[in-house]
């Protein structure tokens, strides 16, 4: 597992898309044989977004050949609801690049059958030859997408019920009001996560510091879904300094020291 610190969110956002354009454009996509991302929601990927954008019409990266699945979805709320992960993916990011409708791929929480959708879904993935890059974020409680404490680590996408303190915690998107948030969501398992051929997660702010020790520093536990991480061969933290806060002195200076170079300057896009 790698571990890139940065001084800030804004940092650490740039160091992401700027790397996240230079896989796409190394792997050379094309139609038939094309890059596939997978995507979370959240604040966590908020600068990641904004910074593809603008390297999107800088001309720097094209989405043209890009496929991506996102990681969840809110159960019963219409696509075009302001809180729907449909919503939320269309307005930070796919509305403002090229990548064809056809290629977006996102749980459908309307579905009559959701165990169907959830098979189906994993089947999507395969068909597209795995996924190449994953990109997620952690809750406080060192959930991964809607892999909550306690998820099977070799979990697939399925029906999720939502843990009262993850609605408390996603209640600032409802006005505050946590009986407005979904009890259930889709979700792609801990197992979906792990397949794809790298893992990035990031992880900002003194609240997540917690989860962070224990994704990094203690052992593989369900109870932090996000530990699963130290098995993948692949796999980057990119967190900030305020989430570095409850890591041991001698842990932050190892990984400071071992990437040195890799944060000194953006990845060549």
């Amino acid at each position: 597992m790698r571990n890139l610190i940065f001084d800030d969110f804004d940092g650490m956002s740039k160091w992401v898309a700027c790397y996240m354009a230079y896989k796409i454009k190394k792997a050379e996509p094309t139609a038939e044989n094309p890059y596939v991302l997978g995507l979370p929601t959240g604040s966590s990927p908020l600068g990641v977004y904004r910074e593809l954008v603008k390297l999107y019409k800088e001309g720097k990266v094209t989405f043209k050949n890009v496929v991506t699945f996102n990681m969840d979805e809110y159960v019963g709320l219409p696509e075009d609801h302001p809180q729907s992960y449909h919503y939320f993916m269309q307005d930070k990011l796919f509305g403002h690049v090229d990548i064809p409708k056809e290629n977006i791929n996102i749980p459908n929480g309307n579905a009559k059958d959701l165990q169907q959708e959830c098979w189906e879904y994993e089947q999507k993935i395969k068909k597209a030859g795995g996924i190449d890059l994953f990109l997620g974020g952690i809750g406080e409680d060192g959930h991964i997408a809607f892999n909550e404490p306690g998820s099977s680590l070799s979990s697939r996408t399925r029906v999720k019920t939502l843990t009262y303190d993850t609605r408390v915690n996603n209640a600032r998107f409802f006005d505050g009001k946590v009986e407005k948030v979904p009890k259930i969501a889709l979700t792609v398992g801990v197992g979906t996560v792990m397949d794809a051929n790298q893992v990035i997660i990031l992880v900002s702010g003194i609240k997540k510091a917690r989860a962070l020790r224990k994704m990094i520093e203690e052992g593989v536990n369900h109870m932090w879904t996000s530990s699963m991480l130290q098995l993948h061969p692949h796999g980057i933290v990119v967190c900030d300094e305020e989430a570095t806060m409850e890591l041991k002195v001698g842990t932050v200076k190892y990984f400071k020291d071992i990437e040195r170079e890799a944060l000194a300057k953006l990845p060549e896009v």
